[in-house]
């Protein structure tokens, strides 16, 4: 569970909700401080147990660049509900959540799309079976298939204990434990404790299903011709970092590895993340239109 630098809105950022067709998604979205968004807008997907304030400690670099940025909660998570149909959390049931979501924030234009951890399982869905055609796919300490080692353990032990025992004993007994043993700031978690309690018990559930039984679709997203980045922190403790090597390997992607970062490098080194998204972003959006 990824913990936000901070929970105040940077200037430039602001709390809003996007409408689609298969529903309403809480949003954050950030804009440039100064003059209007020239590039091409950037829709940011959080990870398993995550949410869009994840992204908060990046939006002003990457807004700055001059873009719109919109980080979601995905249906179940957060502040964007869901039913109890365990259907609705599948990786491709979400996706194509993401792909009306993107094509909200686009508006006709391609969007920059981002997923991080879980996230990455799901918006390569968007990308293989969606109708839009991103504008760049970045895949952020994400993998191939279900999740291995320590964040394996960790989603097998919420999957087998959360309907026996319920998250309030999770939360008391694991979580705000480590927590507080890692030394976050009191409002932190205070925050990271209301943010749990609003998932979708079902939501989490079937969402941990899906990040340890995802099979291997690079395959697909091989067949497609969308500028695409791996990027991963030098030290991820979820998908190895050989692992996603080997994934940009077989992508043929762009590789981003950020120094001293872990499983969430847009927390544990804003700026270096931010730069490497604005670069590949413009990077990408100058090889389409010199294409066009």
């Amino acid at each position: 569970m990824s913990t936000p630098r901070f929970l105040s809105l940077p200037p430039g950022v602001r709390a809003q909700r996007i409408e689609t067709p298969v529903g309403s998604f809480a949003a954050l979205e950030a804009l440039p401080v100064s003059g209007v968004p020239e590039r091409w807008p950037a829709l940011l997907i959080p990870g398993y147990t995550g949410s869009k304030e994840d992204f908060l400690a990046i939006f002003q670099t990457l807004a700055q660049a001059g873009r719109r940025v919109v980080a979601i909660d995905m249906r179940g998570q957060y502040e964007t509900k869901g039913p109890d149909d365990p259907a609705a959390y599948s990786c491709e049931a979400l996706g194509e959540d993401i792909d009306a979501v993107a094509e909200a924030v686009g508006g006709g234009e391609p969007v920059h799309l981002l997923g991080h951890s879980f996230g990455g399982l799901v918006t390569r869905e968007a990308v293989i079976g969606g109708v839009i055609k991103p504008a760049s796919h970045t895949l952020m300490s994400s993998g191939p298939a279900g999740i291995i080692g320590a964040r394996e353990q960790a989603a097998r032990l919420m999957l087998r204990t959360l309907p026996e025992v319920g998250l309030e004993h999770i939360w008391a007994h694991r979580l705000e434990p480590e927590a507080i043993a890692a030394g976050v700031p009191d409002h932190i978690v205070a925050f990271l404790r209301r943010r749990l309690f609003a998932n979708s018990p079902t939501a989490l559930v079937t969402m941990a299903e899906q990040v340890l039984g995802a099979v291997d679709r690079l395959d697909d997203l091989c067949e497609l011709d969308v500028a695409t980045l791996v990027l991963y922190g030098e030290h991820d403790d979820g998908w190895p970092p050989p692992l996603q090597a080997e994934m940009a390997k077989r992508l043929e992607a762009e590789c981003v590895v950020v120094p001293g970062a872990l499983h969430s490098p847009a927390v544990e080194a804003p700026e270096t993340t931010a730069h490497a998204l604005t670069r590949f972003w413009n990077a990408a959006e100058q090889r389409l239109m010199h294409n066009a």
